[in-house]
């Protein structure tokens, strides 16, 4: 069993990309054991049918596999094989380090997918790889490093992923990184955004009569403790975090689905959820259809025709989904203006204002994004996520953008008018004039 404070550490003040309905589900279950008291929610309702026990076995290693191997041992797989398809698991909580493989108490490992799905690719008896999931999503940590050995696994064997009927946040990182995928007409995928949890106890502890003091050293030691309100400053940084973690999940994203789901446009969903057609219609999902019939198709291709081409801190999903969600705009293919205040200079990120609110930070984010993508269809790379991080105002790209075309256009210009009185003649046309010139003579 996992000591509560090692829970708290995992479920407050870090980044998750999980429903906040399943977070808050969990907390309602667990929350009055961690925190001696009960525990009230403002703005959401919990069902009493989703809370969740935490029950964890002991952790894993992250460099060794021997849970895969165990089972090899056995004469056994850690997957269900079905007519050569591998079939992995993908369910409920999504979370990090943890020694298992497959579902327990509500919880899925990345461990224990990361094990499962090297088994399947070292099998020589596997020719194609089913992700099975249903999840809301759960913890940052680990997710895009699974992610990415998902994404490398198919290029060694089809990967298709089945959805029924959630594959949200956490889980649509992993399923975003399929050749394929499938959801049925009820499904829902999407909710790229991150969420943080921060509890604030010091009302309670003042209706108890109970003053805390923390001795610390250090300024930020102490940020974003429970026994006081949050400080703007602080959630105003912690919001600049989750923005970050944002760009790294939409970055992602794009990596898995390339011209189906552009960086731009998965940042443009705003973490809202899609449904059915509009999923589709959206590039967030491949094919509508019965998960079971597809997989059944998936499993009865002949070898090597598995994979048809292709068309066209924790992360959470939202707790309901967009009924009409609006198209996402595609980056037209014509390069756009980009325009630049002429001597805007670079703003540091300790230059940032301390109390920005959350709407500021994130329309800010939004822009950065904007110009980022504007000066890769200029040729010029600069890395959203680390403009973010930096705190480098808009004005400051595009200025840096604006340089950069300069410097080229210079460049290019001095080489087109290198004086021709300095380049050799050619020896064809000195011999040429030769002979010219003994003819007339």
């Amino acid at each position: 069993m996992m000591h509560h404070a090692q829970i708290a550490q995992r479920a407050f003040n870090t980044p998750l990309m999980v429903d906040p309905a399943k977070a808050l589900a969990f907390l309602s279950g667990l929350g009055p054991r961690i925190t001696g008291q009960e525990i009230i929610f403002q703005g959401l309702e919990v069902d009493d049918a989703d809370q969740t026990a935490a029950s964890l076995p002991a952790r894993a290693s992250l460099f060794g596999n021997d849970l895969a191997q165990r089972h090899q041992r056995n004469g056994t797989q850690p997957f269900t094989m079905i007519d050569g398809i591998a079939v992995i698991e993908i369910a409920g909580t999504l979370v990090h380090r943890g020694a298992w493989i497959g579902q327990s108490s509500g919880l899925t490992s990345y461990e224990g997918i990361a094990a499962q799905l090297q088994a399947a690719v070292a099998d020589p008896g596997v020719r194609g790889i089913a992700l099975d999931i249903d999840s809301f999503g759960g913890e940052v940590a680990g997710a895009f490093d699974l992610a990415d050995r998902i994404r490398a696994a198919r290029s060694q064997k089809p990967v298709h992923a089945f959805v029924a009927e959630h594959a949200l946040s956490a889980g649509y990182v992993l399923a975003s990184q399929a050749d394929r995928i499938i959801l049925p007409r009820t499904g829902a995928v999407g909710s790229i955004g991150v969420v943080a949890l921060h509890t604030d106890m010091s009302g309670a502890l003042d209706q108890k009569g109970i003053a805390v003091t923390l001795i610390h050293a250090g300024t930020h030691k102490i940020d974003a403790n429970p026994y006081q309100p949050l400080p703007e400053a602080v959630h105003d940084q912690m919001q600049r975090e989750l923005e970050v973690v944002r760009f790294l999940f939409a970055e992602t994203v794009a990596a898995g689905r390339g011209d189906r789901l552009t960086q731009t446009a998965a940042l443009a969903t705003e973490a809202a959820v899609f449904r059915g057609t509009d999923a589709i219609a959206t590039g967030l999902a491949d094919e509508l259809a019965d998960p079971v019939t597809a997989f059944r198709s998936f499993a009865a291709a002949p070898r090597g025709t598995t994979s048809p081409s292709r068309k066209g801190p924790q992360m959470t999903a939202m707790p309901t989904d967009n009924p009409n969600p609006a198209p996402v705009a595609t980056p037209p293919a014509a390069t756009p203006a980009v325009a630049v205040a002429p001597e805007a200079p670079a703003v540091a990120a300790d230059a940032v204002p301390a109390t920005m609110t959350a709407d500021a930070i994130r329309a800010e984010a939004a822009e950065v994004a904007q110009v980022c993508a504007q000066a890769a269809r200029l040729g010029v790379t600069i890395e959203a996520a680390d403009a973010v991080t930096r705190g480098l105002k808009p004005e400051a790209l595009r200025a840096r953008v604006l340089a950069d075309l300069a410097a080229r256009s210079d460049a290019a210009g001095i080489i087109a008018t290198a004086p021709a009185a300095a380049a050799k003649e050619s020896p064809i046309v000195a011999a040429a004039k030769k002979t010219a010139t003994d003819a007339r003579r």
